[in-house]
């Protein structure tokens, strides 16, 4: 089985983003959507999800009128194919890249790989600059613009809110942090200042270990879980702390996939 976190350029629009929900049913594990990011991460699985998906936000939301603090290139701003027990890379690519050509040949939207190819932050920094799109139109869809659509292992994506810091103090932090293991921004939400980040390899580099690093450097508000985490992450962080973290079994990928599949199993 293949997951898909797909980033969703519109985090405003609550009851549209529930209507999509509703109309995808069991396959949506999970939905968190941000104001200030003005984003919405889906977390999916099943084969035909992220093509109804994004047919349907390419109908209901427009690129052209989003104003957000998170970094995007489109409305279906990111599709990463992530392999799951008894799957593979390989898999996950092929997934990608038929993706890809269906959002190309069926909504006219150019899609960006990444991968083993390249990486995700070198598509931001060059796509449509000295970049060209591998599937689709050379130029951007004019209210849906690109998508990033990936094959990766499971990430972890995480954020802490700090007290009484400038969005100065926000960036050395990120700065400070950011590594192979951890990918990083210092952002101003509002009156807050977030660390938001992407732990790449959370078996080594986990949410823990990141809390406690920017503890060392400033006080902090909240720790917030974007999507799921894997069970096995869990294990490694004593349980005392998970409220702290905002973990729990409940937002694991397993524990989603075992209700979703009981409630599938109701319908029958």
């Amino acid at each position: 089985m293949l997951e898909c976190v797909i980033n969703i350029s519109e985090g405003r629009q609550i009851e549209a983003i529930d209507q999509i929900r509703r109309t995808l049913g069991h396959d949506v594990l999970d939905i968190h959507s941000d104001y200030h990011h003005h984003r919405s991460v889906f977390t999916t699985v099943g084969a035909n999800t992220p093509h109804k998906l994004a047919e349907l936000c390419s109908k209901e939301f427009d690129l052209s009128k989003h104003l957000g603090v998170h970094p995007r290139i489109g409305i279906i701003d990111v599709v990463p194919f992530v392999p799951l027990e008894d799957s593979t890379i390989e898999q996950a690519i092929m997934a990608r890249n038929e993706f890809a050509e269906f959002a190309a040949s069926k909504l006219g939207i150019p899609s960006f790989v990444y991968g083993p190819e390249r990486d995700l932050p070198e598509i931001r920094k060059r796509a449509f600059f000295d970049l060209q799109p591998d599937f689709g139109p050379k130029k951007a869809h004019p209210t849906a613009g690109a998508i990033c659509v990936g094959a990766r292992q499971v990430l972890v994506a995480y954020n802490v809110w700090l007290k009484d810091s400038t969005i100065e103090d926000g960036q050395k932090i990120a700065r400070e942090l950011r590594s192979r293991e951890v990918r990083t921004l210092g952002l101003k939400l509002g009156d807050e200042i977030q660390v938001s980040m992407n732990l790449i390899a959370p078996d080594l580099v986990g949410p823990a270990f990141v809390f406690d690093e920017i503890a060392k450097r400033a006080e902090i508000n909240r720790a917030e879980l974007v999507g799921l985490v894997p069970a096995r992450v869990l294990t490694q962080i004593a349980k005392s702390r998970w409220a702290e973290l905002d973990l729990s079994k409940e937002k694991t990928i397993e524990w989603c996939l075992a209700a979703r599949n009981r409630a599938m199993q109701n319908l029958d």
